[in-house]
């Protein structure tokens, strides 16, 4: 089969060369926590740099050990001797597909990865469709449906991936639905993979109106569920490329392990030793480094929601994000104007026409397993922070973010470009575009 470069990393790629044209650009498109990393870390990088033995497949124990701590601390008791980690979730996640075999159920919106690993694996996905608010789960009564008929037509289903809190969407499936998947998994005998990477970074009441919890299917089904996570996400340490796993405490997890160890020591051996030394560190979380995750939260709650309200005051729909760096609006509600204007009637015309025109950078629905038609699309917020350690760090201690001007310019130019979008005129320049047209624009 053709591989094709990752959506997310492509659309970078499309705006670096946008800048290297002179295009002033938004960057709405890449994944990347757009933060510094903590001098702690940094220090902890440093003092392992004389490690380079190849060490233990599974990941060192100072690392495992951490990693369990941090688990149990979320009330999953974890034996570390079932801790794998890895060189980041990605190929933590193919050596996984690769051991359970079969085919897949998947979120529809789902992030990128899940379905083009499947395929790399020669296996069809099986694309199920979640509820409004429930982004990351398949609805629960249509994967029982979708991996029923799929068996009758001779496929094998093995597993089913989750995401909490999601990406593409933003938000957190509830307890509800995640234990009736639970049920589900188990009626059908399904292995579930949660992927939580972004855990930490559940919005603070004071920006949602509201508590958030993160429901993990290891509480309902802890038999059969296995989770991932890292710290590319809440530590913005992901050019480190570390991730863990955690598997159940089954025969069903002591199978995958067996099966996961021989991969990696094909494939990587062993995660970097000083990464691992450093994130060993990171896993006990230390006063300094959670002040710093609740710090990040609250940004990307902050500039998440006052994103989504300017893709709602112009009449995009829009489930407010309760997590992470992501919203998902949807431009049906334009579908007729757009298509007047535009002649855009798919998802990749428009986010094809925000690129092209306006130097905006988003993906659309179809990248996420949704059908071309759909007029929605993933929106990231954290690469608007700034372009120098100087101003994220100033981002992370804002009492509010964005009376940042460079915050404040970016959403103002969102909000014009979208106006422009709308109207079907060109953009119109203000006075502080005039005014840096002189500097180079990364975002």
């Amino acid at each position: 089969m053709t591989v094709t470069v990752s959506a997310t990393l492509a659309v970078n790629e499309a705006l670096d060369e946008k800048r290297r044209q002179g295009v002033r650009v938004l960057p709405l498109g890449f994944g990347e926590a757009g933060l510094p990393v903590h001098p702690v870390l940094r220090d902890q990088l440093t003092a392992g740099n004389g490690a380079n033995a190849y060490g233990p497949v599974a990941g060192s124990p100072a690392l495992r050990e951490a990693a369990a701590a941090y688990w149990e601390r979320r009330g999953l008791p974890t034996d570390p001797d079932l801790v794998i980690a890895g060189p980041g979730s990605k190929p933590l996640l193919y050596g996984l597909l690769l051991e359970l075999g079969g085919d897949t159920a998947i979120a529809a919106p789902s992030w990128v990865s899940y379905a083009a690993q499947s395929r790399l694996l020669g296996r069809r996905p099986l694309m199920v469709p979640t509820a409004a608010g429930q982004g990351g789960v398949p609805h629960p009564d249509l994967l029982h449906a979708s991996v029923t008929e799929a068996r009758e037509q001779g496929r094998t289903v093995n597993a089913v991936i989750v995401t909490l809190p999601d990406n593409p969407t933003g938000t957190v499936a509830d307890e509800d639905t995640v234990r009736r998947l639970a049920d589900v998994a188990r009626e059908l005998d399904l292995v579930i993979v949660s992927d939580e990477i972004y855990r930490d970074l559940v919005h603070p009441a004071e920006v949602t109106g509201a508590r958030t919890r993160v429901p993990s299917p290891a509480e309902f089904a802890p038999e059969r569920t296995v989770v991932s996570t890292g710290l590319s996400k809440n530590l913005a340490l992901g050019g480190w490329r570390i991730g863990v796993l955690r598997l159940p405490d089954s025969a069903v997890g002591h199978r995958l392990r067996g099966g996961l160890l021989g991969v990696a020591s094909e494939i990587w051996s062993s995660p970097a030793a000083p990464v691992q030394a450093a994130a060993a560190h990171a896993f006990t979380e230390p006063a300094e480094l959670a002040d710093h995750v609740d710090r990040s939260r609250r940004l990307h709650g902050i500039v998440a929601r006052a994103v989504t309200d300017v893709f709602v005051r112009a009449g995009a729909s829009v489930i407010p994000p309760r997590a992470a760096f992501y919203l998902y609006p949807d431009f049906a509600p334009h579908r007729d104007r757009l298509a007047a204007l535009h002649g855009v009637t798919t998802g990749p015309e428009l986010t094809g026409l925000l690129l092209e025109r306006f130097g905006v950078g988003v993906l659309p629905a179809v990248e996420f397993g949704e059908g071309t038609d759909a007029l929605r699309m993933r929106v990231a917020t954290s690469l608007l922070y700034g372009d120098t350690a100087e101003r994220r760090y100033a981002a992370l201690a804002a009492t509010d973010p964005l009376e940042l001007p460079w915050i404040r310019a970016h959403l103002d130019r969102l909000e014009r470009v979208l106006d422009a979008l709308l109207d079907g005129e060109p953009e119109p320049v203000s006075v502080a575009d005039r005014a840096d047209d002189a500097a180079p624009q990364y975002c």
